[in-house]
């Protein structure tokens, strides 16, 4: 694979339809769904017809997008020049009840990943879907698919039943680290809880903004439970997160660690520190200021260069045209943020796929 082209850290690749999965069900989920007459897992993906949900010109005949490979990476990665695509495919098999048959969709999404997408294009990669209600079926997920270097990380969602430092969670997060698989954790939920702490809201702009809050959320539970003191090999990514929250979240959370570090004594080094060295932030959607003068500003406060990783968000509507990174960036940054950064931040981009 080129060491000098573009890795696009976050596409969404979509099943057209449950009955894509079912060759990839063991026969007695198959039945059970046939039977049943089971209806598609909730969308955790904006709704289908949300202007921000899919560029008009990306649907196909059916109103679909990003369920054909060819068009995929003729409208997602030819015109950017990408290398390596990461696909995050954000299918509902976070917001099924039965743990049993959410651990069979999520290998069945995996499986249809590995065969209809991966099996397509060498520049794919993918991040392992799980069964989050039960860390261990998802640990086991992880096991299963961790030899095929293809799969790059495991996805997760920020907003669940429970926040994602609990230790409820850690056969998780140590698969991962034992595979040398970071964490990647994008926007979305299982909706068993309001999307605000005040509340259900009424319309989709208050829970796309409300996203950015449980990003908040999520990483203060990851600091204050102490992953990333458990976990000393496992990197973050956070997906879709938006970045211009971030320096006024760090300087919060590390004034009140200061004060408070008696309650969380294995948080041994500033969070500040922390997050920069341990989380990645992908770019799309990007919502920091329109100028490039704001911007290099905003860099300056989070403070490393390091922390961005290049995204299209693609078939979500997040850019004009192919402007998918910031004007006014310097060659520099922009290579770190395309090139660089994905690289150190996903290891297995370095190895030998066969």
């Amino acid at each position: 694979m080129p060491q000098d082209t573009p890795v696009d850290c976050d596409l969404h690749p979509s099943v057209p339809g449950l009955a894509a999965l079912l060759p990839y069900l063991d026969p007695l989920w198959r039945e059970a769904v046939e039977r049943r007459g089971l209806d598609e897992p909730v969308s955790i993906g904006y709704p289908s017809r949300a202007p921000l949900t899919v560029r008009p010109d990306w649907r196909d005949e059916k109103g679909r997008p990003a369920s054909d490979v060819a068009r995929f990476t003729r409208e997602a990665l030819d015109p950017f020049g990408t290398g390596i695509a990461i696909c995050n495919c954000l299918y509902g098999v976070q917001l099924l009840f039965g743990e049993d048959m959410a651990a069979a969709m999520a290998r069945a999404v995996n499986t249809w990943m590995a065969r209809e997408w991966l099996d397509r294009d060498p520049r794919l990669r993918a991040s392992i879907v799980v069964p989050v209600q039960n860390a261990e079926m998802a640990a086991a997920e992880i096991e299963h698919w961790a030899a095929d270097k293809r799969f790059v990380q495991v996805l997760l969602l920020v907003s669940g039943d429970a926040p994602l430092g609990k230790r409820q969670h850690w056969p998780i997060y140590a698969a991962a680290e034992r595979h040398g698989l970071p964490l990647g954790i994008h926007a979305g939920s299982s909706y068993r809880h309001p999307s605000t702490p005040v509340g259900w809201g009424t319309t989709l702009t208050e829970d796309y903004v409300n996203q950015a809050q449980a990003f908040q959320s999520a990483l203060t539970s990851l600091v204050a439970e102490g992953v990333f003191s458990r976990f000393p090999a496992l990197g973050v990514v956070l997906m879709e997160s938006g970045v211009s929250w971030l320096p006024a979240f760090l300087w919060r959370l590390t004034k009140f660690w200061k004060g408070l570090r008696s309650e969380v004594p294995w948080v041994s080094e500033p969070p500040t520190e922390l997050v920069r060295s341990r989380v990645r932030l992908t770019l799309q959607p990007f919502d920091g200021p329109p100028d490039t003068a704001g911007v290099m500003r905003l860099m300056d406060h989070i403070g490393s260069d390091e922390m961005l990783l290049f995204s299209t968000d693609y078939p979500h509507w997040q850019f004009d045209g192919s402007d998918a990174v910031p004007a006014g960036l310097d060659a520099g940054l922009l290579r770190k943020m395309q090139i660089e950064n994905p690289r150190r931040t996903y290891p297995r981009l370095e190895e030998t796929v066969p």
